[in-house]
């Protein structure tokens, strides 16, 4: 008898999170999850209809934990919105410390690079994923173009999104190498872009 006292629906989303990130959405069987959250395939269907609807439910399950690691972050407290940015490029590499390539990576990342042909409605759930954690980090973008670069030609939407599509790719790097090392030398080379970007602008 499984004595967690997690609710059940919560579990398979761990557990989706979990197993995706490990092996990805098409080698993930609905057997396995079950057995990850210690449920039973009965219980499995009563909370979803399939395993593309806990994969989309986990999405947003995703999208909802890495919020509020995101929000309670240390790189908030800083005044101005350039040292937030860059210590978000930083706070960013520092999550790689001390986690496995599937810890490390992005349960939305690894999932769409698979499913973006063949299943529509879970590409749409990673790409809101995706973009909303992009807006998050548009504000701060706004807010130090505004002060330190207000006649650059960029958007602040492009350059948040262009962070998201450095991270994914890192990401694909230290799976391809299965070296973590490979996305912490990408990441350092964000940050000294988001530097040099700036700093141009300041001379212009």
């Amino acid at each position: 008898m499984n004595t967690d006292a997690t609710p059940t629906r919560t579990r398979l989303l761990n557990a989706a999170l979990g197993i995706v990130r490990e092996q990805g959405y098409e080698a993930t069987t609905v057997d396995e999850l079950c057995a990850a959250a210690g449920v039973s395939k009965g219980a499995f269907f009563h909370h979803f209809a399939s395993k593309e609807a806990l994969a989309v439910a986990a999405a947003e399950h995703w999208n909802a934990v890495t919020s509020a690691l995101f929000a309670n972050a240390p790189y908030h407290l800083l005044d101005d919105p350039l040292d937030q940015l860059v210590a978000y490029i930083d706070f960013r590499a520092a999550l790689l410390d001390g986690r496995s390539i599937p810890e490390a990576t992005c349960y939305l990342g690894t999932m769409v690079q698979e499913t973006y042909g063949s299943h529509p409605v879970i590409r749409e759930a990673c790409f809101a994923g995706i973009a909303g954690h992009a807006r998050t980090i548009e504000e701060i973008i706004r807010a130090a173009k505004a002060r330190h670069a207000p006649q650059a030609s960029w958007s602040a939407e492009g350059l948040a999104l262009h962070t998201q599509a450095v991270l994914q790719g890192a990401f694909v790097l230290a799976k391809a190498k299965n070296d973590l090392n490979l996305a912490r030398e990408s990441i350092l080379h964000l940050r000294r872009y988001i530097e040099l970007l700036f700093h141009y602008a300041k001379e212009d």
